[in-house]
């Protein structure tokens, strides 16, 4: 904005009101005098440069983004930890509150799972616990350990959020209003949770029952009157609610709510993360009655995303001094870097295709690849096209001969 401000233009304009009939050149009183000056104000100009550019969400660092953001309470989602499945022989053995290493990073044991089984939390916040799976060496000693191991990332931990991501959520939070459940409320809530990715909100997603199929017939009445004398305990009691609400016409389709979400490493959620999920936005032991983030009425499910395998199948022809051994690992990465894109935006599309061309394209693009053909995807020459609640996931490469 003030790029044409030099310290040229500033001194010419300052020695312009000093008097010809005064001596102004360079390395007289005047000049000396000036000069310092000249160089402040342009130093001035700078900064105020920099105050407007901070002043404005599109432009701002992220130091003062974080300011903007907060005055529309958006603060950064922060880093959280991952949480693996551990698993430790003998089985009869407590680890609980032990520590242990792997690679450059310590896990501590939080939770037992089953006999021999336990979450293990990554010591460091961010997305480095995710990649670690494999034999675990004890820090701090426990008597009798034989075995210890991580198999399996539960809920993957995340990095704190980006500056680009934090900017278009300021800029989205002008255009949809999160309130009262709907569904940017939803959204927004989830996907604040650690170790979601995205989130997929469905409205009455069960509305295939008809509320009519739920009023009990008189065949049905009469079944009832016949056995509920018999009954006793839990098993009375719910029977006895259940009628009750079916032939008061209180049973609904209305206010069912599924959230359909991906791990913050944009694959399948485990069920710990689900739990995870259901447990703050609807507790199952108390569903609709608001004591979660959701509404009061609203019942809620948390699902993953399913995911779909994907099985390529394709000739290719190489340059010479190049083969399927060599370039293998290669071929590997481009494809499953697309569909790890097309997981990324998953949040963002009603439905996806996985495309044969963008494979062939990716592929094409790797040194020692001279052409591709015949490509087939789940055994068809065409798109693979996936509904909205799906993920590709990669099922393997398969070149022809």
């Amino acid at each position: 904005m003030f790029e044409h401000v030099t310290y040229n233009d500033i001194l010419e304009r300052m020695m312009s009101r000093v008097s010809s009939k005064l001596d102004k050149r360079e390395g007289s009183v005047i000049w000396d005098a000036h000069s310092p000056a000249a160089l402040e104000i342009m130093s001035l100009y700078i900064e105020l440069e920099r105050v407007i550019n901070e002043s404005f969400g599109d432009t701002a660092s992220r130091e003062f983004l974080i300011k903007r953001c907060a005055e529309r309470g958006i603060t950064p989602y922060p880093a959280s930890k991952a949480v693996c499945r551990g698993e430790f022989t003998p089985e009869s053995i407590d680890v609980s509150g032990k520590r242990f290493n792997i690679g450059e990073i310590n896990f501590i044991v939080t939770e037992k799972i089953s006999d021999g089984v336990y979450k293990a939390e990554c010591e460091q916040a961010g997305s480095a616990g995710n990649h670690y799976l494999g034999q675990l060496t004890p820090i701090d000693y426990v008597s009798g350990l034989q075995t210890a191991e991580l198999t399996e990332l539960l809920i993957p931990g995340e990095d704190e959020e980006d500056t680009e991501e934090l900017r278009r959520r300021y800029f989205d939070s002008f255009e949809d209003k999160a309130f009262g459940g709907n569904v940017k409320d939803y959204i927004t809530k989830t996907n604040a949770i650690a170790g979601v990715g995205q989130t997929k909100v469905t409205r009455v997603w069960n509305g295939d029952i008809r509320p009519a199929e739920m009023m009990p017939s008189d065949e049905v009445k009469a079944w009832y009157n016949g056995i509920k004398d018999t009954l006793s305990g839990g098993t009375k009691t719910w029977l006895d609610t259940v009628f009750r609400a079916a032939i008061e016409k209180k049973l609904t389709v209305g206010g069912t709510v599924l959230l359909t979400i991906l791990g913050a490493d944009f694959e399948e959620a485990s069920p710990e993360l689900i739990a995870k999920v259901q447990e703050k936005i609807d507790p199952e032991p108390y569903g609709g009655e608001g004591l979660g983030l959701a509404p009061i009425g609203h019942i809620v499910k948390v699902q993953s995303a399913e995911p779909v395998r994907v099985n390529i199948a394709l000739k290719i022809a190489f340059e010479e001094g190049y083969s399927e051994k060599n370039l293998w690992e290669n071929i590997e990465n481009a494809v499953s870097e697309y569909l790890l894109e097309l997981r990324k935006n998953w949040g963002e599309n009603t439905a996806s295709a996985v495309r044969i061309s963008q494979i062939e394209t990716r592929i094409l693009a790797i040194k020692g690849v001279a052409d591709i053909g015949g490509t087939r995807l789940n055994g068809a020459e065409k798109n693979l096209l996936l509904t909205s609640l799906q993920i590709p996931v990669s099922g393997g490469i398969e070149i022809e001969g």
